[in-house]
């Protein structure tokens, strides 16, 4: 019989001293703020990395971490665990409606046939493969442009599931039924519940890892469009601005910036002006 689960003790609680560390370093790193309200988060969270490190408590976690130095190893953990990875396919529809009934009609009129498109923190995938099922039913519709996806997001375990283009069946409930017929395969057992992506639209897409705290993003040439939707929500303003700045140098003149409906460049200065609710145009 196995050992029953340790369940986490009253005791077994992150002090101040190591919510601070943390909160600086996941900031410095990441430029995510962990305000004193995201204690009990980040202590659920982090219960696992204890046990994954073989550690007895969280405090004696955050010791091995930080004080055996220790970085180096468990950074990436350390980043993924933190880490808000909230997504859903079709979120936030009507970007879609105006990528579908604006953006490309009007990009393929101004002749172009090859588009790039960026998916900035693109989480468990949801977001890029619903940004390939209406450029790919657009494209068959109007015999093109062809297009190219670039996922990118700095969690490598919901990379790892954006590869996979699997998910539970009620995760695509949101797309429509034309589209789920098109681009969704349901297996054959029937007692199974998961549905996965079809193989063309994983090929259309590269996943990489990239931290938008970087000085610059290596995307290569410029993009046509770029979702970075309900990202910035985690930053303070200051980083806002230089997160945008850096995107808006990745688009093309004309090029699009789609964010989140929640989330505001207004009083900053960058070479963007807006065209629709939350999409901006570079010039």
């Amino acid at each position: 019989m196995s050992a029953p689960a340790r369940v986490a003790s009253v005791e077994d609680a992150l002090s101040k001293r190591d919510f601070d560390q943390i909160a600086r370093y996941i900031y410095a790193q990441a430029g995510i703020r962990l305000p004193p309200a995201k204690l009990t988060m980040i202590e659920g969270r982090l219960r696992r990395r204890v046990r994954a490190t073989g550690r007895e408590t969280l405090g004696d976690y955050c010791a091995w971490v930080f004080q055996d130095d220790n970085l180096a190893e468990e950074r990436q953990h350390l980043l993924n665990a933190v880490t808000t990875n909230k997504t859903d396919f079709f979120r936030e529809p009507k970007h879609f409606d105006y990528l579908q009934g604006v953006v490309l009609p009007q990009m393929l009129a101004e002749g172009r046939r090859r588009l790039r498109v960026w998916s900035a923190a693109c989480s468990t995938g949801a977001e890029p493969y619903t940004i390939a099922m209406v450029l790919d039913a657009f494209a068959r519709d109007r015999r093109g442009p062809d297009f190219g996806i670039l996922a990118t997001d700095l969690d490598t375990e919901v990379l790892a599931a954006a590869r996979r283009g699997i998910y539970a069946g009620a995760m695509v409930d949101p797309v429509p039924a034309a589209l789920r017929q098109r681009y969704v395969l349901r297996p054959r057992e029937r007692d199974r519940d998961d549905v996965r992506i079809v193989p063309e639209l994983r090929s259309a897409i590269g996943f990489a890892q990239l931290n938008l705290m970087d000085a610059s993003y290596p995307v290569g040439e410029p993009m046509d469009i770029i979702f970075c939707r309900n990202v910035l929500i985690y930053f303070d303003k200051a980083t806002q601005e230089q997160v945008v700045r850096r995107l808006a140098a990745c688009l093309r003149p004309d090029g699009l910036l789609f964010l989140g409906h929640s989330e505001s460049i207004a009083g900053f200065s960058l070479p963007l002006t807006p065209v629709a609710n939350t999409v901006f145009k570079k010039i």
